[in-house]
């Protein structure tokens, strides 16, 4: 019993108090983030329960890490450990084959439903670091230096990386086949 008092005490001391408000408040903020967190991996993975997985991992990882977090944007910071899951996920796959499934061609569908495969397909047919650019800027709403802190990449990287996936996917909504870059 007397550890116990000895541990309350040494818990609600005013420097250890602090740390448990700012982890309270570190937690809150990484729960806050999972609904948009969900919605950039489902966005990114094209698969439920893939990106379910690099939910929960990106959390894990976050959660395991609380003492490196220096502070800053917690939201960014969720979003470059999930952009590294991810990134490491397409690695590992890129080393086994790959089965795609018959894309599904129902002539009956609604407008919007077809508008909406459209938009799946003009997605998928993305490359990988242009549609993750497309997607937090986009679909997460974060600017530009973001995600260029998010990628480990330069801003002026980041802009043209969306700028040829804004093209890339007009063209494939509009049924133009996309440019061939010129190489010399």
């Amino acid at each position: 019993m007397r550890q116990l008092g000895v541990m309350l005490d040494e818990a609600f001391a005013p420097d250890n108090f602090c740390k448990l408000v700012s982890m309270s408040a570190f937690r809150q903020s990484v729960e806050a983030m999972i609904p948009a967190l969900r919605r950039y991996a489902r966005a990114l993975a094209r698969d439920a329960d893939i990106a379910d997985d690099l939910v929960q991992d990106t959390l894990v990882r976050a959660l395991r890490s609380e003492r490196l977090f220096l502070g800053g944007d917690v939201r960014s910071w969720l979003y470059t450990i999930l952009t590294n899951l991810n990134k490491n996920r397409r690695r590992s796959l890129a080393r086994r084959p790959q089965f795609m499934p018959l894309l599904d061609n129902n002539p009956d569908a609604s407008g919007t439903e077809a508008e909406g495969r459209d938009i799946a397909r003009a997605l998928s047919t993305l490359v990988e670091e242009q549609r993750s650019v497309l997607l937090l800027v986009m679909l997460e709403g974060l600017s530009y230096r973001e995600v260029a802190d998010i990628q480990g990449v330069p801003i002026g990287t980041v802009m043209s990386r969306l700028a040829r996936a804004r093209a890339h996917v007009k063209a494939s909504l509009e049924g133009e086949r996309a440019p061939l870059r010129r190489v010399k």
